[in-house]
């Protein structure tokens, strides 16, 4: 008898992506959505695809897809966010995995990342392996306040079919995504005490806010193919390069704040 999956995600005025996510699970025997607060139309989009809808406060990132998976009932669960696509290729081979026997208890599965409706291909962006098909169970988001990632029980399999990403359809988009990460990556560095030297030396930040995203724009455009991605990769990894600077100027910023008061 196959085994049975579980699709979650979390939302928060998801109303643009939803309907285009869900239609790629509506194979998954479930599907479970913890909200945060959504003012557009994302819990009645959710509830008409038969999603089982809960409705939490915010917990930060990490925490708050925990709590979707803890609400999965399926033997298997695939963790998704609300921007994702399943290829018809992984769910086809999703199908015939748990129709089977499956080698290992948690799965990675390459994800092909798009900016403003391109493919990123080149430059570190493919394939983009993230942990997100396991078994009930067997793995969990790891507690982090930016760039969540998940940990398994055991050793991981790997699947071919690709998950689509439309993360970045617009600047403005992308800008406020720079935005709001670069913050929460900043407090997260200077929380840790990685940016012990930033208040008091100008070597620290030349190198971390000027040099690095320099660095990081070369390494990724020139020497990982960056540029036959075209413009858009172009674009990419230009903005990448200030989310970087961002956020090792916030940082020095941030400690400056905490050795002043």
């Amino acid at each position: 008898m196959p085994e049975t999956l579980s699709v979650v995600l979390i939302t928060l005025n998801e109303a643009a992506n939803l309907p285009r996510t869900l239609a790629s699970v509506r194979w998954a025997a479930e599907i479970v959505v913890v909200d945060s607060g959504s003012t557009d139309a994302t819990l009645e989009i959710a509830a008409g695809a038969g999603a089982r809808v809960f409705a939490e406060p915010w917990k930060g990132f990490a925490a708050q897809k925990n709590s979707a998976i803890s609400h999965a009932t399926g033997d298997w669960v695939l963790s998704l966010d609300a921007d994702e696509e399943v290829s018809p290729e992984l769910a086809r081979e999703i199908q015939a995995l748990l129709a089977g026997e499956p080698d290992f208890t948690a799965y990675r599965i390459p994800r092909l990342n798009h900016f403003l409706g391109r493919p990123l291909r080149h430059g570190g962006y493919w394939p983009d392996r993230k942990l997100r098909l396991f078994r009930r169970g067997a793995a969990r988001f790891l507690d982090r306040p930016v760039h969540e990632t998940m940990q398994s029980d055991g050793p991981d399999g790997w699947l071919r079919g690709p998950l689509i990403h439309h993360c970045y359809p617009t600047l403005d988009d992308y800008i406020e995504h720079m935005n709001r990460y670069s913050t929460l990556a900043a407090q997260a560095l200077v929380a840790s005490g990685r940016a012990r030297w930033a208040r008091l030396s100008w070597p620290w930040l030349v190198w971390n806010a000027l040099l690095n995203p320099a660095a990081t724009f070369l390494y990724n455009y020139i020497f990982r193919l960056g540029f036959l991605d075209g413009r858009a990769g172009l674009l990419q990894h230009i903005n990448h390069s200030f989310y970087i600077h961002w956020k090792y100027l916030k940082a020095w910023e941030f400690a400056r704040r905490n050795l002043r008061s």
